[in-house]
């Protein structure tokens, strides 16, 4: 059985990437519909305008469209879905992960949750801060998101999508995308 036929949801990456997202595996909603962040109640969407990630609100089943801004999607669980703690631990694939960033080599790449933070890092998500990350052996900058999901609302805060989105336009004026 070819692996892609296992995926939820499907990865997307190119080579070069300005941002990737990264959560930790799709809700059940997206799942279901085939689109990253595709639950009514899920921020994403609305947080990356805002933020001024995007120059206009995307719906979830444009998720492919957002190449063309070099932003791609992928999950450290390709096989699982539904909220994070029901999230079976063997469906979690962190060395395939860490993979497709050497191979790809995104700019930054920004986990949608502490959850998938403290999945990478392998430590409590208590002791991981959001926003951007120290530098480590990771070949693009980290920043750790909250959880846009709307059963995270309780800790709901746009500045840390703020300071990725002014992250990512300094790193355009250094060094603008290709144009499409």
């Amino acid at each position: 059985m070819p692996e892609t036929t296992l995926h939820r949801l499907p990865d997307q990456l190119l080579p070069n990437l300005r941002l990737v997202f990264v959560g930790t595996a799709a809700s059940t909603r997206s799942a279901e519909l085939g689109h990253y962040y595709a639950h009514p109640g899920n921020r994403f969407w609305r947080a990356i305008h805002e933020a001024g990630i995007t120059p206009r609100r995307y719906q979830p089943g444009e998720f492919a469209a957002l190449l063309e801004l070099g932003i791609g999607f992928t999950d450290l669980s390709k096989s699982g879905a539904g909220m994070d703690h029901r999230i079976e631990a063997a469906s979690i694939d962190v060395p395939g992960f860490k993979a497709k960033i050497e191979k790809y080599r995104p700019r930054t790449v920004a986990f949608t949750s502490k959850k998938a933070a403290s999945l990478f890092y392998g430590r409590a998500s208590s002791v991981i801060a959001l926003g951007r990350q120290p530098r480590d052996e990771c070949p693009a900058e980290v920043f750790v998101l909250p959880s846009p999901s709307g059963a995270a609302s309780g800790h709901w805060t746009l500045e840390p999508w703020r300071e990725l989105a002014a992250w990512i336009a300094a790193l355009d004026l250094q060094h603008p995308p290709p144009s499409s």
